[in-house]
């Protein structure tokens, strides 16, 4: 049956399954073929990712090294990474580190996933602000905390403030801060979106839980099992952070201050809306590399 424990099943009595020994080459070619079987949309490009992560090999060393051979430790390790890869939990989740804009964050289940998409909206805020600017962002729903630190390492004299009403994520996005160095300008505190907040900034930045209530019992299993609901359901319509968010914006930007939001591919209209009600002009849609909508931004006048 197309089911984890099927997939898991399948694994284990397959012939190609992973020598009681192998070498990188022999380990590589078995977990793709695991994952191919399995119908997972990039086995190659998984195994080699889980690869280097019991080996500690990066790419390259990892192609110019396939007759070395694993030692048990990491067999047993990407044994276990195999299976649970062949249960749908994402790469990311399983190696505990996700790639973003050029750096590694790490990533529990405790926070979303970060996503190429997310970076649409990286570049839309840098655009927006110089490169020398000195004031504050704000980044609510921060998560794991990759849109805040992202922003502070691109404006290395901007501050930063990340909400967020999880404190495991919270807890998460603390842990990145450190690791990339940035942590001095970073604060973190818990809260229901700018609820309480009493400061004025210059931009406030979200990427927050925009998953129709009817849309959440059709999510992919990767996400649905692996990402966490506090962070994908948005409401009835998904739109729910959005009114909460734009209603208190105004009060927290300074004059001409931005609010940029991701979005889901069909929610530019309505957000557009929303803010145009709220008084914010220059409203703007963005989009990712598909070609879909995905940020849309406007300016406090």
């Amino acid at each position: 049956p197309d089911t984890a424990f099927g997939r898991q099943q399948r694994y284990c009595v397959m012939a190609d399954r992973l020598p009681k020994r192998s070498s990188v080459s022999q380990a590589q070619q078995a977990a793709r073929a695991a994952f191919a079987a399995a119908g997972l949309d990039s086995p190659a490009l998984d195994a080699r990712a889980l690869l280097c992560a019991v080996t500690g090999l990066d790419l390259t060393a990892l192609a110019m090294n396939p007759d070395a051979m694993l030692t048990d430790e990491q067999q047993a390790l990407l044994e276990d990474y195999i299976t649970q890869r062949l249960a749908l939990r994402p790469v990311s989740k399983i190696i505990g580190r996700r790639e973003f804009w050029g750096r590694d964050f790490l990533v529990s289940d405790e926070v979303l996933d970060p996503r190429p998409d997310s970076e649409t909206l990286i570049e839309a805020a840098l655009a927006l602000l110089p490169d020398d600017f000195a004031g504050t962002l704000i980044d609510l729903g921060t998560g794991s905390g990759c849109l805040l630190l992202t922003f502070l390492a691109e404006r290395p004299a901007a501050q930063g403030l990340g909400i967020d009403v999880s404190a495991a994520a919270l807890a998460q996005a603390t842990v990145n801060a450190d690791r990339l160095g940035l942590a001095a300008r970073v604060t973190v505190q818990s809260g229901d979106w700018l609820r309480g907040v009493d400061r004025k900034v210059e931009m406030i930045v979200a990427n927050p839980p925009y998953i129709s209530t009817a849309e959440m019992a059709e999510l992919a299993l990767d996400v649905a099992r692996y990402d966490p609901a506090l962070a994908l359901h948005g409401g009835p319509d998904g739109l729910d952070p959005y009114r909460l968010i734009v209603e208190a914006a105004p009060d927290c930007l300074v004059p001409d201050g931005w609010l940029v939001f991701e979005i889901g591919y069909r929610q530019a209209a309505a957000v557009s809306e929303l803010m145009q009600a709220a008084g914010f002009t220059d409203i703007t849609c963005r989009q990712d590399l598909a070609g879909h909508d995905r940020v849309v931004l406007g300016q406090k006048k």
